[in-house]
């Protein structure tokens, strides 16, 4: 596969972490490996916590030219500087999202494995759509996102997609020419050293 071709990367943060340690992770893999966007999704509703998280995260990932933006928190997009929204409900408050964060603004869709959400969110004005899981997980409904959908959408649709949930190596391999990026978290952080762990996912891709 051509470098040019080769899905990008999209780095999802763990959903809580120590501030004193997880910045220097965050920074070894954004050095070690070139990440296209990262995504802050955090458990805590704790308006401070997300708020100190955020900032340093924001200040890791834009020192190094990459976008970066927050699960679910539309209202925190503007005021702490960050670049867009992920929204995890498929296509529902895309075009609020797109109105309230204007034009310049990343808005991106979670649509598990239905097509019709993911065409709507689209049509809605969503920046990407994301599809999963891949793999077997007991996280949401569970339904996989099959490879037949990510084949179909690349094909016909111009909006790129994004494939996550429970990736192997294999699962990238197999997805690799019919996604426009993968989104990895839970798969690294886990280990003791996620960039290496990363680095594995991702050695089919050359």
């Amino acid at each position: 596969m051509a470098a040019t071709d080769r899905p990008q990367l999209t780095l999802i943060t763990p959903p809580a972490f120590d501030l004193e340690i997880f910045p220097g992770q965050l920074s070894a893999v954004l050095d070690a490996v070139e990440i296209a966007c990262l995504r802050l999704t955090l458990a805590t509703k704790d308006e401070d916590s997300v708020l100190r998280a955020a900032d340093t995260c924001r200040q890791l990932a834009h020192a190094r030219d990459v976008a970066i933006v927050i699960d679910t928190h539309l209202r925190l997009v503007e005021r702490l500087g960050l670049d867009g929204v992920h929204l995890p409900d498929g296509a529902r408050n895309v075009r609020k999202a797109r109105k309230d964060l204007g034009a310049d603004a990343i808005v991106g869709a979670f649509c598990g494995s239905t097509r019709h959400e993911g065409l709507s969110a689209g049509e809605a004005g969503a920046d990407y759509v994301a599809f999963g899981p891949l793999g077997n997980t007991p996280l949401g409904a569970g339904t996989r996102a099959e490879h037949d959908l990510f084949a179909w959408w690349s094909e016909m649709i111009e909006v790129p997609v994004i494939a996550e949930g429970a990736l192997t190596r294999d699962l990238i391999e197999h997805f690799a020419p019919v996604t426009d990026f993968f989104a990895l978290g839970e798969e690294i952080w886990h280990h003791d050293d996620p960039v290496a762990a990363l680095k594995a996912l991702i050695a089919p891709l050359g």
